[in-house]
């Protein structure tokens, strides 16, 4: 007898949730922006342990300071801590901000510019994007899709990898960036940057919304018929 074929029902099962939470919470989702990748790229460096609305006031003081990323790396690291000081380590990410420009500007010869990744394939984009000094998995990822390249990969935050694991999609003590991989493998290969989009969207509210990280509100949860957490919750307390 064949063994189950364990992925195969995963990724069915990510699916199914994926459409459930969809139409809870009223897919599809507007992008957040139509930001060229290197102001995405300046924005999402913000944002590293820093909640949205705080990055969102950091970074239109910076661009109403500096009108140009050239203005950024020329100025003084000193000015540029000053306008992003209400982030969360405003000393690590001015410099880092700065160091990634530059890298950008030597990439392009000069030009301040990542459009052209967009032709490039997605895993491609992503490492390339890696070799920017700051930028992690998450934040490859946030560039392409969140920007107006909208490219189909897939954003996993604390709160998305918390209500997959919990669900039983990816393992309970699973990293970010391991828990993104998987989760971005069980997505269809023509997904589009909208659909993509809409995934991570879908379980993040599920997140902030209701499967908190302390006290998960399971009574309210539309998914907690497939949910692993749920169900050992309820045959035997003391274990969850």
């Amino acid at each position: 007898m064949n063994a189950p074929d364990t992925t195969t029902d995963l990724r069915a099962k990510a699916m199914l949730l994926e459409k459930i939470l969809n139409a809870h919470y009223g897919a599809p989702f507007a992008f957040f922006s139509q930001r060229d990748p290197v102001s995405e790229m300046v924005k999402t460096l913000l944002s590293h342990r820093t909640k949205n609305p705080v990055t969102k006031v950091a970074y239109n003081t910076l661009v109403e300071r500096f009108p140009t990323w050239q203005q950024v790396i020329d100025s003084p690291t000193a000015a540029v801590e000053d306008a992003v000081k209400l982030v969360t380590y405003p000393e690590v990410k001015a410099p880092r901000i700065q160091n990634a420009l530059q890298t950008v500007k030597d990439w392009g010869e000069g030009e301040l510019t990542l459009d052209y990744l967009e032709d490039m394939d997605v895993p491609a984009a992503r490492k390339r994007l890696a070799e920017i000094p700051g930028v992690g998995a998450k934040s490859t990822a946030a560039i392409l899709n969140f920007s107006r390249l909208q490219m189909p990969a897939l954003v996993v935050d604390m709160h998305h990898l918390r209500v997959a694991a919990r669900l039983g999609i990816v393992p309970a003590k699973a990293t970010l960036e391991k828990g993104a991989k998987i989760l971005q493998s069980y997505l269809p290969a023509d997904y589009n940057g909208q659909q993509v989009f809409d995934n991570h969207q879908g379980f993040m509210r599920h997140g902030q919304k209701v499967c908190h990280w302390r006290g998960p509100n399971c009574g309210a949860c539309v998914v907690r018929d497939h949910c692993d957490y749920f169900q050992k919750k309820n045959s035997n307390p003391a274990a969850v």
